[in-house]
């Protein structure tokens, strides 16, 4: 198996001063800067460590520790890392390999162990980075919780394939007048109509009098008849200049006959935005995310407002309105979901238990009869989960998996509910693009397999809930034996 080398790339800056004092050095034969960096990195110690919330320079000392060897602070590192990026499969199992690699039995099998507890899913039975802790039953249990966790659960299916071709369909809306999918484009900004077997039909062009970019978000307005569409000028848009690079906006048509209603885009001199989500209330509101910026803002007397802010959040990945128009719900990537009460105008964060749930990962979310229904993409395995919410809607009750590791499942997309089915793109192409928006890989497009997953499966089961249960709760899985102890003979229990 390949375990990729966690580490922030997207967030690696120069190198920031720990926040520690530091006494002025004495002078000494002259050092690169470098090397005098490195000697105080080296100095650290775990107390120290542990106050620094900086996640680039986390991340750079986790670099240099790798580098020198130095296994024990490397490991302090990573676990202060994965207190602030909780989500992080891949960053727990890099930490449990350097425990591993220090003979540490007891935190390297604690650190699986929560991870298996979590739904987390690896194969790491033939991982040579593990070899000093193998040859006892407890690494047996390991291995083999984390293998259930991996294995194909639900009962979804591949509903419909859409063309091959350099089209980039990320984008799903439901039309329940007419019973068809809307399906947007980000290469050519066009939205086709897709029939039960993905037949396209043409419907919105990208043209000069729209003003349309790539289609990033799709939200349909059933009862009052409107389609509304996040668009971006992004290197992935064919028509992508230095004239619009950066431009955003809210594009509202008729849904029946695609007629342009109204334009809501950012002022030209305000920099790059960003629309990755787009909900719209049963009261006509329209909300959207722009990740560049960590801001939400909805439509109000002709303009986007900004009703949501917070520089400290990684990205804006899904948005999903509460039936009563009342409470919204956000997801960040690295840190999860959270909420914000619209009447109060007050954020929370929906509590939950996090040693039994990853909430991380997060590229789609729905509402659906009165449940939290979330695509994972960044989840180890991949998988669509209903979240049961209380009656207040601020906290999780309990987790149901509707599907996990379908074979479909290569790149998962936002969605569509239709009814009591969710349509969802289950290969997304954008691996394919370089930086610029060209398409370097031609030869790896495929056909692109819309999923559908039934949203009451294993309705009333409340799945993962307040007792330990397992994550593959319903048909053909089975409750993991009895937890053994993980503390070895002659060691504390961690």
């Amino acid at each position: 198996m390949k375990i990729r080398f966690w580490i922030l790339a997207s967030l690696l800056a120069p190198m920031c001063a720990v926040a520690v004092a530091q006494e002025k050095p004495a002078a000494a034969p002259a050092v690169s800067p470098q090397e005098a960096q490195a000697q105080k990195a080296e100095a650290l110690t775990e107390a120290q460590i542990k106050q620094s919330h900086d996640i680039p320079a986390l991340s750079r000392l986790a670099q240099l520790y790798s580098s020198r060897n130095d296994m024990q602070r490397f490991a302090w590192v990573l676990q202060r890392v994965s207190e602030l990026m909780p989500n992080s499969g891949d960053l727990k199992l890099q930490l449990a390999m350097a425990y591993a690699k220090q003979d540490d039995k007891t935190h390297a099998y604690d650190t699986l162990i929560h991870m298996q507890m979590q739904g987390f899913g690896y194969d790491i039975s033939k991982d040579p980075r593990f070899d000093p802790i193998h040859g006892n039953k407890v690494w047996d249990y390991i291995v083999a919780n984390l293998e259930v966790n991996a294995k194909q659960f639900g009962e979804g299916k591949v509903a419909f394939e859409l063309p091959k071709g350099d089209h980039l369909f990320n984008s799903l809306a439901w039309d329940a007048k007419r019973g068809k999918l809307l399906v947007g484009s980000v290469r050519d900004g066009s939205i086709q109509l897709a029939d039960e077997h993905g037949k396209l039909t043409d419907f919105i062009t990208a043209n000069a009098d729209n003003g349309l970019w790539g289609v990033a978000a799709l939200a349909a307005d059933a009862a009052h008849a409107k389609l509304y569409v996040a668009s971006n000028a992004s290197p992935l848009f064919h028509g992508f200049n230095a004239d619009n690079a950066g431009a955003s906006g809210i594009f509202e048509f008729d849904l029946a006959t695609g007629k342009l209603l109204h334009k809501y885009t950012f002022a030209a001199d305000a920099g790059k935005h960003e629309l990755t989500s787009i909900v719209v209330g049963r009261d006509s509101q329209v909300y959207a995310a722009d990740s560049a910026r960590k801001q939400i803002v909805k439509i109000d007397d002709g303009k986007l407002k900004v009703i949501i802010e917070n520089p400290k959040l990684t990205s804006i990945s899904a948005l999903a309105l509460a039936g009563d128009s009342r409470t919204l719900y956000l997801a960040d990537f690295a840190l999860g979901i959270f909420g914000y009460d619209l009447g109060k105008s007050t954020a929370f964060e929906p509590a939950y238990d996090p040693a039994k749930l990853v909430l991380g990962g997060i590229v789609g979310m729905h509402w659906y009869d009165g449940t939290l229904v979330v695509i994972q993409n960044g989840m180890v395995p991949k998988r669509v989960m209903r979240l049961t919410l209380s009656a207040d809607g601020r906290s999780i009750k309990g987790a149901m998996p509707l599907d996990v590791a379908q074979p479909a499942f290569a790149a998962l997309g936002s969605g569509a509910v239709a009814g009591d089915k969710l349509y969802f793109v289950a290969d997304r192409e954008d691996g394919l693009y370089d930086d610029h928006g060209v398409l370097t890989e031609s030869d790896k497009l495929e056909p692109v397999r819309v999923f559908r997953s039934n949203l009451r499966f294993a309705w009333g089961q409340s799945g993962v809930g307040s007792s330990l249960a397992p994550i593959g709760i319903g048909k053909g899985t089975a409750a993991p034996p009895k937890q053994p102890s993980v503390a070895q003979p002659g060691e504390a229990k961690h």
